[in-house]
């Protein structure tokens, strides 16, 4: 799969941040492929990006439009399939991390067909999978995990790769959504991988490796989460990972999309999660927590950081704000 840039990233109708959280990813993780914006009437999300027609993204250059929209299910809106017509009559190509495959649009499907471009369902493996057998291989592995879903899992990934190979040290991101894939350039989206296969995905990710070699896997969805626990359950048990990093965001008053479940407590995050993990590699440990701070002011951040470090006992940051030299110490040692 090669996707050509720069991009012109659509954020539809979205109607808050989070659910244009594709595009914030690959906003903020790769700025220099990323031209511009677009978005269509009561879109509330905002990338700070220049918002532009069609036209002016092609005359300035684009070659793909990213759909950069995280729904809940992942469906396509038909209320999309004109802005995505137009981009392809002007010559992009059209990218997709959607459940709904863009091919699955006759109206899309056709056209590019016709024009001769390329449509990518980035959420949508291209080759099978073995079923997980647990053996024990080389290498280190770190999953991020979360209390809920859209926490922050994918950017303390990155975060901890960026940091250890700024320190020397051999760690590989492994992209497990179609975020992390349209940022990595590779990667399996897990949640669209038959439930059987899902563990065995995941060892083909991360295979055997370097004894001081880590892959720091993307986590997805949440064990408490009664939409995405099964794909959170299968990364654990595929993942074999050494150390794990909750990851948090302190100011959610329930479940994100599941007003009648409340959030679970770091505690019983980290004690479900290193349950699930010991399964394949009972020496698991918990080397700190990522606190997405984002809704709170700087007192209030220290207040969340201090807190979580007091009922851990490990080290805790917010990724983006502090950035994560303190877990990668906690790696080190």
């Amino acid at each position: 799969m090669a996707i050509d840039h720069p991009y012109l990233m659509f954020l539809g109708d979205a109607p808050d941040q989070l659910a244009a959280k594709t595009a914030r990813g690959v906003a903020h993780w790769r700025p220099e492929w990323c031209i511009g914006q677009i978005r269509l009437a009561g879109c509330q999300a905002d990338l700070s990006l220049p918002d532009m027609t069609i036209d002016e993204a092609a005359d300035r250059g684009a070659r793909t439009l990213i759909v950069g929209v995280a729904n809940r299910g992942g469906v396509m809106s038909d209320a999309w399939t004109e802005t995505i017509c137009a981009a392809i009559e002007r010559g992009m190509d059209v990218a997709s991390g959607l459940h709904k495959k863009l091919s699955d649009a006759p109206a899309i499907r056709d056209l590019a067909a016709a024009r001769g471009r390329s449509l990518f369902d980035v959420r949508h493996p291209t080759r099978d999978f073995p079923l997980a057998n647990g053996k024990r291989r080389g290498g280190k592995r770190l999953l991020t995990v979360g209390t809920d879903v859209s926490v922050g899992k994918m950017y303390t990934a990155l975060s901890l790769e960026k940091e250890m190979r700024a320190r020397g040290m051999k760690a590989d991101f492994r992209a497990t959504g179609q975020t992390g894939i349209l940022i990595a350039g590779s990667g399996v989206s897990v949640d669209a991988v038959i439930a059987d296969f899902i563990s065995g995905a995941v060892e083909w990710l991360c295979p055997e490796n370097e004894a001081d070699h880590w892959d720091l896997v993307e986590g997805q969805g949440s064990l408490f989460h009664a939409s995405y626990a099964g794909v959170t359950l299968g990364l654990a048990h595929g993942a074999q990972a050494d150390a794990i990093v909750v990851c948090h965001e302190p100011t959610r008053p329930h479940m994100r999309g599941l007003p009648d479940y409340p959030m679970p407590t770091l505690e019983a995050c980290v004690k479900a999660q290193l349950e699930a993990c010991s399964l394949t590699n009972p020496g698991v440990r918990c080397i700190g927590a990522a606190i997405n701070t984002s809704g709170l002011d700087e007192a209030g951040a220290e207040a969340a950081i201090k807190d979580a470090e007091d009922r851990l006992g490990v080290p805790a940051t917010d990724p983006v704000r502090h950035g994560v030299a303190r877990l990668v110490d906690m790696i080190e040692g």
